[in-house]
């Protein structure tokens, strides 16, 4: 698992996927997302704006990602 250093809470989960470069835009991030390919929390996340917070765990191609604050 690997962990993702928040400076600020809560986070739109596009922006996540986007400035983690795990998608190349936010548009792309808002398509993963709408298409059912990210899960936060063990379940399958598709709103795009889903405020991510300290303590949770985005799944993505695989790879599990925690929230940690800065």
């Amino acid at each position: 698992m690997q962990t993702i250093y928040l400076r600020r809470q809560p986070v739109e989960l596009f922006k996540i996927l986007k400035f983690e470069g795990l998608a190349a835009s936010g548009g792309e991030a808002k398509t993963l997302i709408a298409s059912g390919l990210v899960e936060v929390n063990d379940e399958v996340e598709t709103r795009k704006r889903r405020k991510i917070v300290v303590g949770d765990v985005i799944v993505f191609e695989g790879q599990k990602f925690l929230m940690q604050m800065q």
